[in-house]
């Protein structure tokens, strides 16, 4: 079986919906410093640019989580794989993720964020997939809301491929 892709969101599109979320945040942080915090891998390019786009002072950590269970089904049983290297406590904490679906692993890492002594803690995605949730998360800055299809680009991979495609794309099988 072959796989295509075809474009969902163009280059044009993430790069503006990217720059006005940045206005966003540094609207809403005016005066204040903002960590954000990055799931890795697919959250890694999307943190990036939207980093350069905040005009309050930034500072950057990473965090690899996983979510493990039997068969295709997550057990919501969340794995620490990275942690963050330095400590949030009174930080204004953004975490930055590529997509949101089901829900589950940012549930738990929420919590567990703000279990650590920040200030407070927000949830920032490029793209949001509400049809697939199936734990109530609250997503304070969203790029875009997708329909239930196979993405990839901007970070997000299907078989470690197409992490670097400029844009949204949605892999399509023949």
């Amino acid at each position: 079986m072959s796989e295509r892709v075809e474009v969902l969101l163009s280059e044009e599109e993430v790069n503006r919906r990217i720059r006005q979320i940045g206005e966003q945040i540094s609207k809403d942080y005016a005066g204040k410093n903002v960590h954000l915090v990055c799931v890795l891998k697919g959250g890694s390019f999307f943190m990036c640019e939207l980093a350069k786009r905040i005009t309050v002072p930034v500072s950057l950590d990473f965090m690899s989580v996983s979510s493990y269970g039997g068969d295709t089904k997550s057990s919501g049983v969340v794995k620490i794989v990275k942690d963050l290297d330095e400590s949030i406590t009174d930080k204004h904490v953004i975490v930055v993720e590529d997509i949101v679906d089901s829900g589950r692993t940012l549930s738990y890492l929420l919590e567990m964020l703000k279990n650590r002594g920040c200030k407070d803690v927000k949830l920032c995605t490029l793209l949001d997939k509400p049809d697939r949730r199936v734990v109530d998360v609250k997503v304070d800055y969203t790029g875009f809301q997708i329909p239930d299809e196979f993405v990839v680009g901007y970070g997000l991979d299907y078989d470690q491929k197409y992490r670097n495609l400029p844009y949204i794309g949605v892999v399509k099988f023949d």
